[in-house]
C-alpha cells in the first residue's frame, strides 16, 4: 500500500516471509521539525508529534520498503543502510536550511511540512544533466517547508558519486535547490 499523501510506501513493522533474523523495531527522531500545520500526517509519525521532529523508519520498516520494491536486501546490512539514509536526510536538511537562511528575517524556525518520494519523475534540471551525458539521479525528494506559514518546495535529486576516501565505500551527491515555483524561489536560485 502506496500513502497517496506523500507516495510512500505504508509502514510495516512485521517480520518479512522468508526473513531470518529479527530486525530492530527501534525508531529514531531526527533533528527535523514537523510543521504545527501537517493535517494530514501519516500513520507511521504520530509518535513524532510527541517530539516536534519526524520520525526515522526502523531496520525492519526500511528492509520491508526495500522488499516491497523488488530488491534484495541483505539483513546484516540493515544497521548501516539505517545510518546512511538518516544522515543522508539530516544533510538534506542542512542543505534546506542552508537556502532557508535567505530568508532568516522573515522566518527564523522553518520546518518540514510534508515530503513526497519521487523516485522516477526525473526533475528537469536532472534530465538537461542527463541530455548532457550525466547519469540520472537514483532518487528523488520533494519537500514542502513550512517558512512561517509560507509553503516552499524544494527538489532533491541524489545521485550516486566516487567517494575520495577508498576507506569509504559509497558516496552520494545530494543536489537540494528551491523548486522553481514562485518568483521568490527563482530569485533565490538566481542569488545562490
Amino acid at each position: 500500500e502506496v500513502n497517496p499523501t506523500n507516495m510512500m510506501p505504508t509502514p510495516d513493522q512485521r517480520k518479512s516471509g522468508g526473513q531470518r533474523n529479527n530486525l530492530s523495531t527501534h525508531r529514531v527522531a531526527s533533528t527535523i521539525p514537523i510543521s504545527e500545520r501537517n493535517r494530514s500526517m501519516p500513520q507511521h509519525q504520530k509518535d513524532a508529534a510527541a517530539t516536534g521532529t519526524w520520525q526515522y523508519p526502523s531496520e525492519q520498516m526500511f528492509f520491508n520498503a526495500i522488499k516491497r520494491k523488488g530488491w534484495t536486501p541483505k539483513e546484516e546490512d540493515m544497521t548501516n543502510v539505517i545510518a546512511i539514509h538518516n544522515a543522508v536526510n539530516e544533510r538534506c536538511w542542512a542543505e534546506v536550511l542552508r537556502w532557508e537562511s535567505l530568508h532568516a528575517k522573515e522566518c527564523d524556525c522553518p520546518k518540514l511540512l510534508k515530503f513526497r518520494g519521487r523516485p522516477r519523475d526525473y526533475s528537469p534540471k536532472a534530465r538537461f544533466l542527463n541530455f548532457l551525458g550525466f547519469k540520472l539521479p537514483f532518487d528523488r525528494h520533494d519537500w514542502v517547508v513550512d517558512r512561517c506559514g509560507t509553503d516552499v518546495r524544494y527538489v532533491i535529486d541524489f545521485y550516486n558519486a566516487k567517494s575520495a576516501d577508498p576507506r569509504s565505500p559509497i558516496a552520494m551527491h545530494l543536489d537540494t535547490r528551491p523548486a522553481l515555483d514562485s518568483v521568490s524561489s527563482a530569485m533565490d536560485r538566481l542569488y545562490v
